[in-house]
């Protein structure tokens, strides 16, 4: 399910690829059956591509990686969170349109 400006994580790299990351990184939090997770799927896949070098954008698999999802406290999906330097400092929940997603994470987008 990710793009071409986009990643997976998982347990095993969620540390390297998110809380180590040197730029903002938008966790989409997903699972294979939930259908608003397919509908905000463009409007992500979109940021991502529009930031790229801004915004690292990556996707997790709840039903894969549930030790991830229950530390943030994740319990509905869709969620996106925004982590900065290490710290989670947005949180998304439900399907939004682009625009409300651009305009809640675009102050950290240097």
């Amino acid at each position: 399910m990710a793009g071409d400006n986009m990643s997976e994580v998982t347990d095993s790299n969620f540390k390297q690829e998110v809380l180590e990351s040197n730029i903002p990184v938008l966790v989409d939090f997903w699972a294979p059956w939930c259908m608003p997770c397919f509908m905000v799927a463009p409007a992500v896949e979109a940021i991502a591509k529009e930031n790229v070098g801004k915004l690292k954008v990556v996707k997790l698999n709840t039903d894969e990686s549930p030790s991830i999802a229950s530390n943030y406290g994740i319990t509905g999906i869709p969620t996106l969170l925004l982590f900065n330097k290490g710290k989670d400092v947005e949180r998304i929940v439900g399907a939004r349109p682009k625009e409300q997603i651009v305009n809640i994470i675009e102050s950290y987008l240097s």
